[in-house]
């Protein structure tokens, strides 16, 4: 496959019609689109993947152009649309999508129902034939499958996405690419027809087909001959369950360890915050008994220390008139007048009116109660003394109160300025002990997996004995029918057929693996050389290994950076297509393959000057048709780096934040 032009219509920040040539020269297969950051190169580049597959990574599905919605009227429509014109087998093709979308009363824009996808073809006569529509999927399938796009279609999501599968040792995914690509689908269609597919297949029908008829000895083996058969086949899918289940857990126990080892101060942070808020919290109950004592005190001995030095003033002014201690303790004016009353004194000595007893007695009478305050003046001043006395101690207490509210104040400001910052440290970081406890779950299921994986192998390997033992002893007996007879035949050869393409699938597939992996290292050195190789395993895993030492046994930790993780992608991804156009016009007989175009998003912000020299070099040559949306500043090195090999080159003009206009130069 590959891409003439592609043409949007009101797409994200193409308002209108804006259209795209790109070069398919063989020398200048190089097409150049760029732009600055904002101005519509990943919306541009997105937009191939919605045509061809209705697939966008955009968080705001809406696709129409805003600039186009903001004057649209309730109840207008319109309609965006990509169509993309490729060359696949010779046969041009091309591939329309279109959306409708509608503003209702409320102003708020909606797509109207589900996308129409169109492909249409020139016939050899000129004449334009459309794909049914019922048939544009599988079509489109069978030019550009989904889940190979993206070894082709690159932009940072997929970028990432790859990087992590490298750097986590797992990138399984890249052997259906690598087999598809090269041909070696048509031969695993071929074996799982003749035997792959349980009952369905080949064989498998042909188990299906033997008569019995009153022999209970070969009723019984092919019962047993079918238990058998479903019995592995249950086993195979077991095992790809779990081999799919310890990839994952294998991911998510790596990821936890990074985790675990990246937030391993959580737990001491955890355990600091709870004693700070167990702190907080009792100063808090401490500081209300306190407030509680001081409100105590203070109503009962306010008033008292307040009044202390009105008390002493009041003591000294009495005093100093002479009133104090004038008067007789417990003597009142009734007892006087019982005395001059009765003419005698206690003492027995006559009291007569105007001599001195009388005289004398009269005037105490002015200083005892309740004639006089003498002796008031001296409860006041008892009282006085007593309550001075009380509040000596009441001002000390109220102080040591007073300064722990204010060293209180001091403390708590400290301690929730310490707990804040905790807490947005912890913000960021997750709690250990449920990432441990997450990880031993994931390692438990993985030794449990490993266990039932053992069991199953051994079951597997008994009932494969089993069954070729039944399978002969079957043979023996079908002979003698002749219908037997015949499926035997048939199922022999079926058998012979599966066999001998096995074989040869298993040669071939070694040798496209070996042959593979050598031409990526080769490619990979030349991208990013530095002491670095690559290889791959049985299952087409990608192996970084740097002095011998394999990145996923290396305790070093060899680093897989953004640059060379995307080194490691284009050095696969360029090694499978130079294969791929290896194996065209071929006397082999795998099927041959198409050649494919690299759609990149900015591929090369992640390298230094050095190895975008690199870069550009390889790229050209290994793939049929290169198409780079860059910056201006990878731009000036990719035009430098590229040279005549620049066939296209188109750059985005920014008008307005939801505007971008798209221009071809010279």
């Amino acid at each position: 496959m590959l891409l003439k032009s592609i043409k949007v219509k009101d797409f994200r920040q193409f308002k209108g019609e804006q259209y795209v040539s790109f070069s398919t020269d063989p020398e200048r297969n190089v097409t150049i689109i760029q732009g600055d950051n904002g101005a519509g190169k990943t919306s541009f580049a997105q937009a191939f993947r919605w045509c061809l597959y209705g697939e966008t990574d955009f968080s705001n599905k809406t696709l129409l152009s805003m600039a186009v919605s903001d004057q649209m009227l309730p109840g207008d429509e319109k309609d965006v649309q990509v169509e993309i014109c490729l060359v696949h087998n010779d046969i041009e093709y091309t591939v329309t999508r279109r959306q409708r979308y509608k503003k209702d009363t409320a102003n708020r824009i909606s797509n109207s129902g589900r996308n129409k996808f169109v492909i249409s073809y020139k016939k050899s006569d000129g004449n334009t034939e459309y794909v049914p529509e019922l048939e544009t999927e599988l079509k489109m399938k069978e030019i550009l499958p989904a889940d190979l796009s993206r070894y082709f279609f690159f932009d940072g999501e997929h970028i990432d996405h790859m990087g992590k599968e490298i750097r986590n040792g797992r990138s399984s995914d890249f052997a259906d690419a690598v087999r598809s690509l090269l041909g070696l689908n048509a031969f695993i269609a071929t074996l799982n027809h003749l035997k792959g597919n349980g009952k369905n297949s080949v064989i498998g029908r042909y188990n299906e087909s033997y008569n019995a008829g009153a022999d209970e000895t070969l009723s019984q083996l092919i019962k047993n001959i079918n238990s058998y058969n479903e019995r592995i086949s249950a086993i195979d899918k077991r095992l790809n369950e779990l081999e799919q289940q310890d990839a994952f857990a294998n991911d998510k126990c790596q990821q936890l360890r990074l985790r675990i080892e990246k937030n391993q101060d959580s737990k001491e942070l955890a355990e600091e915050r709870n004693k700070l808020e167990k702190e907080l919290a009792g100063l808090e109950v401490t500081k209300k008994e306190k407030t509680g004592l001081l409100l105590k005190n203070f109503n009962a001995h306010a008033p008292r220390y307040f009044s202390k030095k009105m008390m002493k003033d009041a003591l000294e002014l009495l005093k100093s008139a002479e009133q104090l201690d004038k008067g007789i303790p417990d003597v009142t004016a009734k007892t006087i007048d019982y005395l001059l009353a009765r003419g005698y004194c206690l003492c027995g000595h006559k009291i007569e009116i105007g001599d001195d007893a009388f005289n004398a007695l009269n005037k105490l009478r002015d200083f005892i109660p309740p004639k006089s305050i003498g002796s008031l003046i001296s409860d006041f001043s008892s009282s006085c003394q007593e309550k001075t006395a009380s509040t000596s101690s009441f001002f000390d207490n109220f102080q040591d109160i007073i300064k722990f509210i204010r060293e209180f104040d001091n403390n708590r400001n400290t301690l929730e300025d310490r707990l804040k910052k905790i807490k947005e440290r912890l913000l960021g970081m997750e709690n250990v002990g449920a990432l441990q406890q997450e990880l031993t779950n994931y390692e438990r299921d993985i030794r449990k997996n490993s266990d039932e994986r053992d069991n199953l192998n051994q079951e597997k390997g008994v009932a494969q004995s089993k069954l070729q033992s039944d399978e002969e002893k079957r043979s023996s007996i079908a002979i003698g029918d002749a219908n037997n007879r015949k499926i035997e035949t048939y199922r022999a050869y079926a058998e012979y057929m599966y066999n001998t393409l096995k074989q040869e699938y298993d040669i071939k597939e070694t040798e496209t693996r070996e042959q593979l992996a050598k031409t990526v290292n080769t490619i990979f050195k030349k991208i990013y050389n530095g002491g670095f190789s690559l290889s791959l395993d049985a299952k087409y895993n990608i192996i970084l290994t740097a002095d011998g030492r394999s990145k996923a046994n290396d305790d070093d930790n060899i680093e897989t950076s953004t640059a060379q993780s995307i080194s490691i992608i284009f050095a696969f991804i360029a090694g499978v297509i130079k294969m791929a156009k290896e194996n065209q016009g071929s006397d082999e007989r795998l099927a041959q393959t198409e050649p494919y175009p690299l759609v990149m998003d900015a591929p090369l912000s992640a390298f230094d000057e050095k190895r975008i020299d690199t870069v550009c070099d390889v790229l050209p040559k290994i793939a049929e048709q290169i198409i780079i949306f860059i910056n201006p500043k990878d731009g000036k090195l990719a035009e430098d780096n590229l040279g005549l090999k620049i066939a296209k080159r188109y750059t985005f003009t920014k008008k307005t934040e939801f505007e971008t206009d798209l221009m071809e130069v010279g």
